[in-house]
């Protein structure tokens, strides 16, 4: 891991940690990290899990985009920033074992579920299984589609700690739609067995999706051997990026069954046609990107 490179630029954050070899702890240059985030000489900070410590990088990289705005106008996005939205999803697709193709950029993780949930038909399997102890995001967007006659069970968790595999897989059934639950409760810290979920969801023919944003950064995965069907976390937190970007990973066989309906002109593959008429998605996980990213 070594020192960091005070010279990187617009997407180094997620860079440094997939590019970085792995490393004895003691050959770690910590005061050199330390100084990369300049607020550590202000506070001993414990509070990533709601908001990451802003970089020396992460602010050279957002006053090179404002250079370029100024620079440039809307040449930059031709020339630059629709290149730097490829290398994220490059970057974040090396971080989980995705491939890229798999990876769409999100503004939140509001949005990636609208795209998800508008893309699945609940009139076949109605029930979405939660819990008490993730984030209210996840509980509150199956609240909202009661109207549309989806049953969101949120599951306690007794000892206030974790939920229970049994509790899981006493809820889960054939009217089961999807399991929706984090990796690492916000709440608690607890670590679920993701691997246990996702054998538990495909045996009951529904899918898994994991909100990994308490996780992604600091507690590895590799999709390929977990098999989640849908992983949704950003940069707010562990991955030290900020606000304003989120990923979704959908697995690649899925991909082509899923057409959402809370769409815009960046799941159009033709987008640059400006055809009013005709919506034709992208093959692989763009066609979840709604409108122009921030």
């Amino acid at each position: 891991m070594g020192s960091p490179d005070p010279n990187a630029g617009q997407g180094a954050g997620i860079a440094a940690i997939v590019n970085s070899p792995v490393t004895a702890m003691n050959e770690i240059d910590w005061a050199a990290w330390r100084e990369e985030f300049p607020g550590l000489r202000l506070s001993t900070y414990l509070n990533t899990v709601s908001l990451g410590q802003l970089s020396r990088r992460s602010r050279t990289a957002m006053n090179q985009f404002m250079d370029l705005w100024t620079e440039t106008g809307s040449a930059a996005w031709y020339a630059h920033w629709l290149k730097e939205q490829q290398a994220s999803r490059e970057e974040f697709a090396r971080l989980i074992g995705a491939d890229p193709r798999e990876v769409a950029i999100m503004p939140n993780v509001s949005s990636a579920l609208g795209a998800i949930s508008s893309s699945l038909d609940f009139a076949k399997r109605s029930q979405v299984v939660t819990t008490a102890l993730d984030f209210p995001t996840l509980t509150y967007h199956w609240l909202a589609k009661k109207r549309e006659g989806l049953e969101a069970v949120i599951l306690a968790a007794p000892d206030g700690i974790q939920v229970p595999l049994a509790a899981f897989e006493r809820a889960v059934g054939g009217n089961t739609a999807l399991i929706a639950t984090s990796r690492v409760y916000f709440t608690t810290g607890f670590i679920q067995d993701v691997d246990a979920l996702a054998e538990l969801a495909h045996r009951n023919g529904a899918l898994l999706l994991v909100d990994d944003y308490q996780a992604t950064g600091q507690v590895p995965i590799n999709v390929r051997q977990t098999p989640v069907d849908v992983l949704i976390t950003g940069g707010l937190k562990w991955l030290l990026g900020g606000p304003g970007i989120a990923y979704l990973y959908v697995r690649r066989e899925l991909i082509q069954t899923l057409q959402p309906t809370m769409t815009g002109w960046f799941s159009n593959a033709r987008q640059f046609d400006f055809d009013p008429h005709h919506l034709e998605f992208h093959e692989d996980a763009r066609r979840f990107e709604a409108g122009t990213p921030r």
